[in-house]
């Protein structure tokens, strides 16, 4: 089978890149499982799969490369090779499926989330002829047909409950004002605790002018991007990662390996929080800054063993492997 990746990162990315990183932890776990998968990524990623690259890096990471003919090139190369394959996983987004009608070869689709409803679209026009797999129950769109919705998995055996945490609160993502850093440093100010600031800066303008005048090194401080072998301490060390968004976000990495290191999560309730959270359980599902501050102190009384317990049953490799196996059988099912 062929896994395409993005190509904004390296696969698996350094630091940022979600997409990338499913497509990694994907396709790993196939390979383990025995598959023959060749992955489409670029030329510097790391896999045990075969690699087929026509970038030699991700042109997030390259000045250089221009972001739309590296992507095409890309996604042609694993079309060309259609007949070579039993299914293409495409998770890239929605211009693939403009391929996917030349082909003979069944694509299952994992669609990420919708940057705009100027792209459904697309996904409605290719609804009966290729299988969508939602990441979230909150994610479905209701004009579309879905196979399945499959959490993402993550590597449990890289996180661990940490043996000493720390009384600070975290803020691990892109820093947007969908993520709501601002409102993470609003609750950790009220609650007198230091807040440490992990990920990339997505917007400039919101950092200048909402984050940057903040961070003082002492109540706020800004960590830059976490690689992912710095991901379990800074994750494990909080005392609670905020994780005050203001979209309806379809999953959260960070939510999920924060639970696996026993961090308990307070999280605004959009999107995905509900599946993902168990409330006063794994985290604290919130409203508003006032009920963020009033879960800061009662996070202190979960079982922080309980939590990456119960991430660990929850959101492993295999068994998002195991589901995604179900749908290609479908839909090799379909096409028989």
């Amino acid at each position: 089978m062929a896994v395409l990746a993005p190509i904004a990162w390296r696969t698996p990315p350094r630091h940022y890149g979600p997409w990338e990183q499913f497509a990694s932890l994907l396709t790993e776990g196939l390979v383990a499982a025995g598959h023959d998968v060749t992955l489409f990524a670029t030329a510097d990623s790391i896999t045990a799969a075969r690699l087929h690259a026509t970038a030699p890096c991700g042109w997030s990471e390259d000045p250089t490369i221009d972001p739309k003919v590296a992507e095409c090139l890309h996604i042609a190369s694993v079309f060309e090779r259609a007949d070579e394959f039993d299914v293409i996983h495409n998770g890239f987004d929605f211009l693939p499926l403009t391929y996917s009608d030349l082909v003979s070869t069944p694509v299952v689709t994992t669609i990420h989330g919708f940057s705009s409803d100027r792209i459904v679209p697309v996904y409605q026009r290719y609804d009966g002829s290729t299988a969508y797999v939602s990441i979230s129950d909150a994610d479905r769109h209701p004009a579309l047909h879905y196979a399945a919705t499959i959490h993402h998995g993550i590597d449990v055996a890289g996180f661990a409950v940490h043996p000493s945490p720390g009384e600070h609160l975290l803020f691990f993502g892109r820093i947007h004002p969908d993520k709501g850093t601002a409102q993470a440093i609003e609750v950790a100010g009220r609650c007198g605790r230091r807040l440490d600031i992990a990920g990339i800066i997505q917007d400039e303008d919101y950092f200048r002018e909402q984050v940057a005048p903040h961070v003082d090194g002492e109540h706020v401080r800004y960590l830059g991007a976490v690689d992912a072998a710095g991901r379990a301490e800074v994750l494990g060390g909080a005392h609670a990662l905020l994780h005050l968004i203001d979209f309806d976000e379809p999953f959260g990495y960070s939510v999920v390996e924060a639970m696996a290191c026993g961090t308990p999560v307070i999280a605004n309730a959009r999107g995905s929080m509900h599946e993902l959270i168990d409330d006063r359980v794994t985290g604290f599902l919130v409203d508003d800054v006032d009920s963020a501050v009033a879960a800061v102190a009662a996070a202190g009384t979960l079982d922080r063993a309980r939590i990456a317990g119960i991430a660990g049953e929850r959101f492993t490799i295999s068994a998002m492997v195991d589901k995604y196996v179900d749908v290609y059988r479908d839909v090799i099912g379909w096409n028989t």
